[in-house]
């Protein structure tokens, strides 16, 4: 099971051809390759009666304990042979985290296909083109309402031959399409032999993932992953955090088709013995503290914006208490941010005791290791913002293409701003650095992926002749090894006077000025100067996460203290005093640029705040620059209009 297919090359296109491993003769990346079956088997015959699966329904936590998952998923593959499964095509799972989309993922890989994640806002026609681009036979719905997308595609789509539902009762009967108890029962069909022969076909460089890109331009991109991309990279993974085996606990929400969350929600955990415990479908929508109160994790990992909103509310509702309780905060959040750039100051027991302690028990986390940030950047504000209450947040930089994580920071290894340093066993490069050193990232690793599925254009474009990664990042790396994060070539706004100007520095820059500020983009490639457009925090559709017109509270008390009565994003855009203050703000992150060219010259604010719904963001609520750009073409335009 665990030994290597014959391979010629590092990469591929064809999902059925193997490749050849990026092992070194010593060190972390020497390791012996492994399949994803024998790290999950390993796991349950150390760990059998250990927790490894929570979910919440009906008010009463269900628990899933290693032995019982790994007998699921050989239960779900065997099933999935039944229904018409065939090596090396895909089972695909369109919902919210569950148990039901673990098992599913694990038991398509088990049955020698491979498994792919579909975002669960995704239309029915960015699923159908996941599910055409894959091969998929079968689809693993959450409910109906996802249900109700594939099968308005099915007739476009050949492959497919079986859904199964895996949550509610399946109001649509079709021929092959199944609630989740059914399909499993089909697996008592199916011999334990015929199992064993799909197993025997696996192999550590053999594909047994497909990630798909969000796709902010254009199509997405399948990235294939090897059984050797997860196994290797989940160890050291593990092993670089210091996780302890068995004991760790995490709550997983952000969506597991996305290369962060599945490793660290769903492959660590297997790796590394964790409890992952599911939270409930609205957890974005206000329930997450909920579930990290009743599950009080030890590691959390989180987007930035998600940090951003939680650092918004306590400083809401801080704002609300007594005088005497937030003049004590502000005491021990001074206290915080010293110790985290030095030594802890004469009072930072005091503070911990008054403050510290108390708050990580309000949010659930008074036994919390670990906090991670990634798949974005993160404001240097947020940042200390945290450190202030003790909290500090590891960055983690990577991509699809290198199986998540490429540098990380860690116990020992942390540096403000930084994305800290090679995960074990990987190496980074520059190439074409300028004098400043600053370059575009390149990795090389077990952790590289095998190459984008049937697209060869892309994946020379991203491996070169070399089989580097070509991240389209640009870095530079400090004396002490911690590299960071300058820019992106295609963000990078070129001016017209040829000046290369990196965007989020400078929006950034305006967020840390303006508290009023939700999001906001740099405009100003081959324009004369540059511009913005500038979004307002505001209430949210708590059914649909659309923006509402009505301000949130924070800007509420901001616009307060102006002079202004505003109370919506009209009335704002109408009012002298707001407008006077966000120039102010622009002038004061201005103060900041390099150079004139990279000062902000005009602005706007939009009628509304991006979100996911209106296509401005992606799953990860990271901006969709090209289709901002497009939305608002007429209001850029105007900007540089004689």
């Amino acid at each position: 099971l665990d030994d290597l297919l014959p391979a010629t090359s590092y990469c591929t296109t064809d999902i059925t051809a193997p490749v050849k491993l990026r092992l070194e003769k010593e060190g972390h990346a020497s390791i012996k390759p492994i399949t994803m079956e024998t790290m999950f088997r390993q796991t349950a015959e150390k760990l059998p009666d250990t927790i490894a699966l929570g979910v919440k329904r009906n008010g009463v936590w269900q628990k899933t304990t290693f032995r019982e998952y790994y007998s699921l998923t050989k239960q779900a593959a065997r099933a999935f042979i039944k229904v018409g499964l065939e090596p090396r095509h895909a089972v695909s799972v369109l919902g919210f985290n569950s148990p039901e989309w673990f098992i599913s993922y694990l038991g398509a890989i088990f049955a020698g296909g491979v498994g792919t994640g579909i975002y669960a806002t995704n239309s029915p026609e960015a699923c159908a083109f996941v599910l055409q681009d894959s091969c998929s036979n079968v689809v693993v719905v959450e409910n109906h309402a996802q249900l109700q997308k594939i099968l308005q595609v099915w007739d476009s789509l050949p492959h497919l031959k079986a859904i199964v539902q895996y949550t509610g009762e399946v109001a649509e009967r079709r021929d092959n399409i199944y609630s989740w108890d059914e399909f499993l029962a089909l697996g008592n069909d199916v011999p334990d032999s015929a199992l064993e022969e799909r197993l025997s076909i696996q192999a550590p460089n053999a594909c047994c993932s497909i990630i798909y890109t969000s796709g902010t331009t254009g199509n997405p991109k399948g990235v294939m992953l090897s059984h050797d991309n997860y196994t290797w990279t989940a160890d050291m993974v593990c092993k670089q955090l210091k996780l302890n085996f068995g004991k760790e606990i995490g709550i997983s929400f952000l969506p597991l088709s996305h290369i962060a969350a599945q490793m660290l929600d769903f492959i660590c955990p297997v790796r590394c013995g964790g409890s992952v415990y599911f939270a409930q479908p609205d957890a974005l929508k206000g329930t997450l503290l909920d579930s990290w109160k009743e599950v009080r994790p030890t590691f959390v990992f989180a987007v930035p914006r998600l940090w951003e909103k939680i650092n918004e509310r306590l400083v809401t509702e801080g704002a609300k208490r007594p005088k005497m309780a937030r003049k004590i905060s502000a005491w021990a959040r001074d206290k915080g941010l010293k110790a985290s750039k030095g030594d802890k100051p004469w009072g930072w027991s005091l503070a911990n005791v008054l403050v510290f302690k108390k708050l990580r028990n309000l949010l659930g986390l008074d036994r919390c290791r670990l906090f991670g940030s990634g798949a974005a950047p993160i404001m240097k504000e947020t940042l200390e913002f945290f450190n202030s209450l003790n909290i500090c947040i590891y960055e983690v930089y990577g991509m699809s293409e290198c199986t998540g994580p490429q540098t990380m920071c860690s116990d020992g290894a942390y540096r403000i701003t930084s994305v800290g340093k090679e995960m074990m066993g990987v190496k980074t490069k520059f190439e074409n650095p300028d004098e400043d050193g600053n370059g575009e990232v390149c990795f090389w690793g077990r952790h590289v992926f095998m190459g984008y599925l049937n697209d060869e254009v892309k994946t020379k474009e991203c491996l070169g002749d070399n089989m580097w990664i070509h991240s389209g990042d640009i870095g530079k790396k400090d004396e002490d090894g911690f590299l960071y994060i300058t820019g992106r070539i295609k963000e990078l706004v070129i001016t017209a006077g040829g000046e290369n100007i990196a965007p989020v520095p400078v929006e950034s820059a305006v967020k840390e000025a303006l508290p009023c500020v939700s999001n906001c983009m740099l405009i100003g490639d081959k324009r004369k100067f540059l511009s913005m457009l500038i979004t307002l925090k505001t209430e949210m559709n708590l059914d649909t996460n659309e923006p509402l017109d009505s301000l949130a509270p924070e800007t509420l008390s901001w616009y307060r203290a102006l002079g202004s009565q505003a109370k919506t994003v009209e009335d704002a855009i109408a009012d002298k005093n707001v407008l006077q203050a966000v120039q102010v703000g622009i002038d004061k992150a201005n103060k900041k640029a390099v150079s004139n060219a990279s000062k902000v010259q005009k602005w706007t604010i939009l009628p509304k705040d991006f979100s996911m719904p209106g296509g401005e963001l992606g799953p990860t609520l990271k901006l969709k620059r090209p289709v901002v750009a497009k939305m608002y073409d007429k209001t850029i335009s105007a900007f540089y209009e004689e």
